[in-house]
């Protein structure tokens, strides 16, 4: 398995992923030691000369005032993280946690945080050799940056609060001694610089966005097989309609469709059966493309500030130190909002067809899509189930970026609430994963009322049918199962990409 390389510079979504989730390693480019050299060179030259810099001589926060003595500038940022580590509520998951560390280091990495290179090189080695801070999810205001978990980070760093290693919840000290790596004493700045900056809402947004991108071509495969199970038009798929709209998501929806349908003798043509399908079916490029666009619109926001700076105070080229606000997560808090906005509507489409497979007033399908009605419920709660996680989405995709509360004695009079929104993001995304499964099991048990038929699902439809069938059957009657079970399976088939490989492996499915 190939390792990543960080430059500060082209960190990409996908690397992302992998050093997160795959426990890919991590490697720190040459190029970018020798920008942290010289930056934290600046930060020492600072500190002997005594000069008023926020952060590294002065107080924190509306503290800025205050004047530290070069001699309390190392306890001034232990200080810093031992207070600012108050953040509440369960841990983040170890790959959340993994993604916040490799960001930070990556943005570290580019040379304008004054960082001493043993302090960032002891966060890799954290990182590739499993010692996980446990980092409470909530605290954080998303301005002045990520402050209360990024400290939760670096505690652990110092010997001090809890990490995971091997899986395992232990002290921040044993579980550094178990994975070899010594402990280490903060110098100027270097509190700030570990703690000051977006990279928690980031690290969240980004594995949500990931997993939004994936959820939408698997939306696509779902509606495709709700037009075979009702036997629906193809002619609302014709790209002569979308390209005269342009919308790139709407156009790669359509072009998906067709391609997950060709060759499916269940398809029809208007007027062969009826003149025109619901919106669900019909309008699925527009509405399936909607979100498209605005996910593909997060996932480029999410690139730029993985491989950004953002924190405070930043150290020049020139050896400057300016004061700004970097930090600020306004930038990413609205697009996380409007990445929960889109994932919402994932679900809200897919729930609609979910109606539809189970209605029989609106199909030629058994109530509930089961043989004996009455005796057996069949699907009856799975649409109760996906209506309340529907109804959860619209609540949680009210914006968190149009809330504030100020903050440091009214110094930090505006911030983003960044990290809710991206937490709030990924929930939605949970939720709508768990929608668009229920109706792809929902299709697969409407198509099998149709095999006396002889029909053939198109070349894409075929093989999630497929990856569906190696691990459900068909049900019967209530007797055979408990739903919940089912439900499960379905979903860990989303989550773990069998069904996604198996169509991919025919058929490209694109986003944009």
């Amino acid at each position: 398995m190939s390792k990543v390389k960080i430059t500060g510079e082209h960190l990409t979504l996908e690397e992302l992923v992998r050093v997160a989730r795959e426990g890919v390693e991590v490697v720190i480019s040459d190029d970018a030691v020798e920008r942290v050299k010289e930056s934290r060179k600046i930060i020492d030259d600072i500190v002997e000369s005594e000069k008023v810099i926020y952060g590294v001589t002065t107080g924190f926060g509306s503290l800025c005032n205050v004047h530290i003595s070069k001699e309390d500038c190392a306890q001034l940022q232990e200080n810093l993280i031992r207070t600012h580590s108050c953040g509440f509520g369960p841990a983040f998951d170890e790959p959340t946690t993994r993604a916040i560390m490799l960001i930070r280091a990556n943005s570290l990495l580019k040379g304008y945080s004054g960082i001493q290179l043993l302090t960032l090189t002891t966060l890799v080695d954290m990182l590739n050799k499993g010692v996980v801070p446990m980092i409470p999810e909530k605290g954080s205001l998303g301005a002045s940056g990520d402050l209360a978990p990024l400290s939760h980070m670096v505690l652990p760093m110092l010997g001090l609060g809890h990490a995971y290693f091997k899986g395992e919840l232990m002290s921040g000290k044993e579980a550094m001694a178990k994975a070899g790596i010594d402990t280490i004493e903060l110098g100027a700045k270097e509190g700030l610089a570990l703690i000051n900056g977006t990279t928690v809402l980031t690290a969240v947004g980004a594995l949500a966005a990931y997993d939004a991108i994936e959820l939408l071509k698997l939306n696509d495969i779902a509606a495709a097989l709700s037009v075979e199970a009702h036997r629906g038009i193809i002619d609302a798929f014709d790209p002569r309609i979308h390209v005269i709209r342009a919308h790139a998501g709407q156009i790669a929806t359509a072009a998906n469709l067709l391609k997950l349908l060709e060759g499916s003798t269940y398809t029809t043509h208007q007027g062969e059966i009826r003149t025109q399908d619901a919106y669900s079916l019909r309008c699925a490029p527009q509405i399936h493309g909607a979100s498209k666009d605005a996910i593909a619109f997060v996932k480029q926001k999410v690139e730029v500030e993985m491989n950004s700076v953002t924190d405070n105070p930043i150290v020049t080229l020139e050896g400057d130190v300016i004061s700004g606000g970097n930090f600020h997560g306004e930038p990413m808090a609205l697009a996380f909002d409007y990445l929960g906005i889109g994932a919402a509507e994932i679900a809200n489409v897919s729930e609609r067809r979910i109606e539809r497979l189970i209605n029989n007033q609106l199909s030629d399908f058994p109530s509930f899509l089961v043989k004996h009605p009455g005796l057996n419920s069949g699907f009856m709660i799975t649409q109760y189930a996906a209506a309340a996680l529907v109804s959860e989405n619209k609540v949680l995709a009210h914006p968190a970026s149009v809330d504030s509360i100020p903050s440091c004695e009214n110094q930090e009079d505006l911030v983003s609430m960044g990290t809710i929104a991206a937490r709030k993001a990924r929930d939605i995304v949970e939720n709508s994963r768990r929608v668009v499964a229920t109706e792809i099991l929902a299709a697969c048990q409407a198509i099998d009322f149709r095999k006396e038929e002889n029909r053939t699902l198109g070349k894409g439809t075929q093989a999630a049918y497929d990856a569906v069938r190696a691990k459900l059957s068909f049900i019967e009657n209530d007797m055979d199962i408990e739903i919940y079970d089912e439900l499960e399976k379905i979903t860990e088939l989303l989550k773990d990409g069998s069904i996604l490989s198996k169509v991919e492996a025919l058929v490209e499915l694109n986003i944009q």
